[in-house]
């Protein structure tokens, strides 16, 4: 380490890394279950759940157990390549997945999912058109940043993939209007996460769904952060009764190691070639078997009806906080939202100053995304410290 540099982990990351993130003040080393503790050993509560990463939670001992085993044997396997973890994860997204959902291709994250979903509604309508919504966030690479509505993140980097437009979410005759015989795809969150925790109706999903078969367009659902068992169950689409011709999925896909799948049709899949899409990591061993004890141990714990359960308790616990700083509280299973009056920075701040870590989603909600093994007694404390912070 450069001497000139003093011995401070915020001051090294402060000088070397590229500088793209807001940070806050504090360093965190390690955690377990749904707590997290820094440099100093202060305990925090959390609920950043690795914006939306962590739902299996800190040192989770299948995955952990996985990862140590995998390692010994094989951590890199092309797709050039069979290997027996990835078939395994693979039956097991199968199994999970709605029956429309019929292959897969593996990645590394959310945005991959989505760039490549992009990819493939366009080669499998020979269409260029994609419809999606405003105030929705599919991720900043080029092509997933065309997808996502807010224009801070967008128009530094114009001009993006052409032939992308928005409407309005949850607004079923926009959408119709918008989706045409020249629409490749429709892509959409079940719930918008970045903009406020916003979940879309019933009878919205299934309109915009059947519009699409109606133009022959591809429905593409984007549950990279409500997938795996987040909103009370394995995935948001059974909420709905959906089944989308591309579903994304990454975040908790493998229990906090990076990975994301797109889930295709047969239809899609019959319109693909070989070296269509392709990916170095993707599929590796060491994430498939992280992803294959994650889907374990969410079904062995039923970590959904956890969630479901768990959700519906604290936000009536947060509808009962008397404070005229609450616009609304929403959300499904533990994808909570508080939307205030004003702006939620300075409330956060005071969270953390209590030992408890939220995230916002848009400039006035505070947004909660614990890991789905979060206790009770955790979560009616998180409860107390927002009701006190906002009525402060």
């Amino acid at each position: 380490m450069p001497r000139q540099i003093q011995n401070s982990i915020q001051e090294i990351e402060d000088h070397y890394s590229a500088g793209t993130y807001f940070k806050r003040k504090v360093v965190i080393v390690r955690g377990q279950g749904a707590r997290l503790w820094d440099e100093a050993d202060r305990e925090y509560i959390d609920c950043v759940g690795g914006q939306g990463a962590a739902n299996l939670g800190h040192q989770n001992p299948y995955v952990t157990r996985a990862i140590q085993d995998q390692s010994h044997h094989l951590i890199n396997c092309p797709e050039l390549f069979y290997n027996d973890q990835r078939a395994l994860l693979l039956e097991k997204l199968a199994r999970i997945t709605p029956s429309c959902i019929t292959r897969f291709f593996l990645c590394n994250s959310g945005t991959e999912s989505i760039e490549g979903a992009i990819k493939f509604a366009r080669l499998a309508t020979s269409r260029t058109g994609i419809v999606a919504t405003m105030r929705g966030y599919h991720g900043k690479t080029l092509g997933a940043l065309s997808a996502t509505w807010n224009k801070e993140y967008r128009e530094p980097f114009g001009p993006l993939v052409p032939e992308f437009s928005h409407v309005p979410f949850d607004n079923l005759p926009k959408a119709c209007e918008a989706i045409t015989s020249k629409t490749a795809a429709f892509l959409v969150e079940p719930i918008q996460g970045e903009s406020g925790v916003r979940p879309g109706s019933r009878q919205y999903f299934q309109g915009v769904q059947e519009h699409c078969r109606k133009m022959g367009a591809l429905f593409i659902l984007d549950e990279v952060q409500t997938g795996f068992a987040r909103t009370g169950r394995m995935f948001a689409l059974e909420h709905f009764a959906l089944e989308p011709d591309i579903l994304c999925l990454a975040k908790s896909i493998a229990g906090g190691v990076p990975m994301g799948a797109i889930g295709i049709s047969d239809f899609v899949a019959s319109k693909l070639f070989k070296l269509a899409h392709t990916s170095t990591f993707g599929g590796n061993p060491l994430a498939c078997a992280a992803a294959s004890a994650a889907i374990q141990y969410i079904e062995d714990f039923r970590l959904a009806e956890r969630a479901r359960e768990l959700g519906q308790e604290f936000m009536d616990t947060l509808r009962r906080i008397e404070s005229n700083r609450i616009r609304e509280v929403r959300g499904l299973g533990l994808m909570v939202g508080i939307e205030l009056k004003e702006k939620s920075g300075p409330y956060l701040q005071q969270l953390m100053e209590r030992r408890v870590l939220a995230l916002a989603a848009g400039p006035t909600v505070i947004r909660y995304l614990p890991p789905l093994v979060i206790e009770r007694e955790e979560l009616s404390r998180v409860a107390g410290l927002t009701a006190e912070v906002l009525k402060r």
